[in-house]
């Protein structure tokens, strides 16, 4: 009987620092990835590129479209750390490509949402990120080294 309050206790402060990780800001993610292990980074950096698409979607629906465009510039920056990084270790190239993958699509519906003067800001992003993938998928399906 005494097991059952301290395994419920043990799960709900499981549950806390699960919870406190995913609500880590953006510099803390930056800084983790700076200082994780290599094998890390490339999911670390992807998460930092969908953070900074969500922070352009709503920057845009809030009508700040400088604060949209610095967080789409952050997204593809981040988003070429995570390929660098996944293509160096040669692992997570599938997850950062899916995530990548993601994000376009994400900013294609974006796309359809803003000003036509803002369109060609989230069209140049989205070739960006689409380019990012290609890389990715070059490297998964791309000639095999000897061959």
């Amino acid at each position: 009987m005494r097991c059952r309050p301290l395994l419920a206790g043990i799960l709900v402060a499981v549950s806390v620092l699960a919870w406190a990780r995913k609500e880590e800001t953006v510099e803390q993610l930056q800084a983790r990835a700076e200082h994780a292990l290599p094998e890390e980074r490339p999911e670390i950096y992807a998460e930092i590129a969908r953070r900074y698409v969500a922070a352009a979607d709503q920057s845009y629906t809030d009508g700040k479209v400088d604060v949209a465009r610095q967080s789409l510039d952050s997204a593809v920056t981040a988003a070429e750390k995570a390929r660098d990084s996944a293509i160096a270790v040669n692992k997570k190239l599938k997850n950062v490509e899916i995530a990548v993958r993601k994000m376009a699509s994400r900013l294609r519906e974006i796309k359809r949402t803003v000003n036509f003067e803002d369109q060609p800001v989230v069209q140049t992003a989205i070739d960006h990120m689409e380019r990012i993938r290609t890389d990715l998928l070059s490297k998964m399906f791309g000639a095999k080294d000897g061959k």
